[in-house]
């Protein structure tokens, strides 16, 4: 939400739809960090290894101003569960030596060499790829955008 407003007050072009999201992973009560270097990579597969995890993403929509919802605020969360493979060590890292994990909320892109790592997945994979697209046209849709 926060993301949507500063967008909207630095928007200076024609009125349009502003769209902003965040995702996050959380194991239990544990929401895990956007990992940034190899050592925090290792560190979230090692907790996520054999274990269920669910992926949240909120999504904020803003309408444009001079549309009949008149810049009004819709937001949703998605929420997907995944479930991971027991890793091994030498999976753990050759994947951080990919570095495909860095810069990404668990530590791990499902869109690449992690799709292997997935045992099952329950809700929307495009949510944990980063942003959840049914439930983004649907909100597009109840804003009266196409």
């Amino acid at each position: 939400m926060q993301k949507a407003r500063a967008a909207q007050e630095k928007w200076t072009g024609a009125p349009a739809f502003i769209l902003a999201a965040d995702t996050v992973v959380a194991l239990g009560r544990r929401i895990l960090p956007k990992a940034e270097n190899e050592a925090q990579v290792r560190a979230c597969l090692k907790l996520l290894s054999g274990r269920r995890h669910q992926v949240m993403t909120a999504v904020a929509l803003i309408a444009p101003s001079d549309s009949k919802e008149g810049g009004k605020l819709r937001t949703r969360i998605a929420l997907t569960r995944v479930s991971m493979l027991r890793l091994t060590d030498a999976q753990i890292a050759r994947y951080v030596e990919s570095r495909e994990g860095e810069g990404k909320a668990g530590g791990y892109a499902i869109q690449g060499r992690a799709e292997a790592f997935v045992k099952e997945i329950s809700g929307s994979y495009s949510n944990v790829v980063g942003l959840p697209l049914s439930l983004t046209v649907s909100l597009l849709a109840g804003a009266g955008h196409g």
